[in-house]
């Protein structure tokens, strides 16, 4: 079995005969499900939520944790794989798989208690139930520790005030894995339920990018929450911190697909497309172009699978995320570009994915910490400093 895609390094070779299989598995998925339905869900910004369960059992939700929670333990580049796959199709297949596996999972996995487990894990895998990540406020993205949510104890309850803003998955989100300050100003994390009174979750309109995902704002006006719904073991900003080097790591390898599926659509077109007789794709200039591009690629393919097996050692820093997320999604972003020139004015339209991918990448370029803010994160390591204003 081969590497589904580009292969211009035998990447072929750098892969277990399971990690092809996933990858082959997802590919046929969102080829023969999701390909079909994606323009008009697009165009009419709405998302499939009819293949959420599908996608439980093709097993994209939280598949590296254990069996016993209703993960698969697959490796990490075998999740990676699963993730360049989804966000081939789209990114807004792969964010909502990223925030289900890896914002809702995996916090609930790591900090939640036993009986949480029990309750919210197994059906999250099988995308029965659905969950969304509240971190980001409307005054604060790049700064979480500035949050100004709060849950105050009552009892042997909480009670939470505040507004999250840019949630994906939130008005259909089943569960609502939320972060606050504690009267100390500790942050804490806590499941709220829907239909939990003054909680609301009204969905955000008029996005030019990610139309194929639901966004919106998370709203707590004295939402009292019993104590059996915290997450015990999460203290302080590194809790919800950790959860965000999960999705980004998944963003890493979910850029790649954008990036090849834009750029194989410009290699195809080159081909068929004549000016002055022959192929574009026999000028010089366009050669060039694919050459690029294929070469970006190849660059962020070698990275993301190093760091898929760093991490499946448990030896990934959270600075090496913050690189992977920062080239590939900015090379990503590029390729796009590219391709739209490469395609002409037949570029501009939804009967290719090339501006569709191009649109979405202006969101992921931004979401899961800036390419600034990740280039700071970066400088820091390097150099020991913070940088300077």
């Amino acid at each position: 079995m081969k590497y589904i895609g580009p292969d211009y390094f035998d990447l072929t070779e750098l892969l277990t005969e399971e990690e092809l299989v996933i990858q082959k598995t997802a590919n046929e998925f969102v080829k023969n499900e999701f390909l079909p339905i994606i323009q008009q869900h697009f165009r009419n910004a709405t998302f499939p939520l009819d293949l959420v369960p599908k996608l439980g059992a093709l097993g994209v939700f939280g598949p590296t944790l254990p069996s016993q929670y209703g993960g698969s333990e697959i490796s990490n580049v075998a999740y990676g794989l699963l993730m360049q796959e989804l966000e081939r199709g789209d990114s807004g297949l792969r964010s909502f798989a990223s925030v289900q596996g890896g914002l809702v999972m995996y916090p609930i996995w790591r900090y939640g208690s036993e009986d949480q487990k029990k309750k919210w894990l197994p059906k999250l895998a099988e995308g029965e139930l659905i969950g969304c990540f509240g971190l980001t406020e409307p005054e604060f993205g790049s700064n979480p520790g500035g949050m100004i949510t709060h849950a105050k104890r009552d009892g042997d309850n909480w009670i939470i005030n505040g507004t999250k803003m840019w949630i994906t998955n939130g008005t259909i989100a089943d569960v609502a894995l939320v972060w606050a300050k504690d009267e100390e100003g500790t942050i804490k994390g806590f499941l709220v339920e829907k239909g939990t009174d003054g909680f609301s979750a009204p969905e955000m309109h008029g996005k030019l990018s990610l139309r194929a995902s639901v966004t919106s704002e998370l709203v707590f006006d004295n939402v009292i929450i019993p104590e059996k719904n915290q997450l015990p073991k999460a203290e302080g900003l590194k809790a919800p911190l950790s959860c965000l080097s999960q999705a980004r790591y998944s963003i890493a390898w979910g850029a790649i697909g954008a990036a090849i599926d834009c750029y194989e659509s410009a290699l195809n077109y080159s081909k068929d497309r004549k000016q002055f007789s022959k192929p574009i794709a026999a000028y010089q200039l366009t050669q060039k172009k694919l050459v690029d591009m294929l070469e970006e690629i190849t660059k962020a393919q070698l990275l993301a699978v190093q760091l898929g097996r760093l991490k499946d050692q448990g030896k990934e820093k959270f600075t090496q995320i913050s690189m992977a997320k920062r080239n590939n999604v900015a090379m990503a972003r590029n390729i796009a570009l590219t391709a739209r020139e490469i395609l002409g004015a037949n570029g501009i339209t939804d009967d290719y994915p090339i501006m569709r991918h191009m649109m979405n990448l202006e969101s992921v370029y931004t979401y899961e910490g800036t390419h600034e803010m990740h280039t700071l994160i970066i400088g820091k390591d390097i150099t020991g400093h913070d940088a300077l204003e």
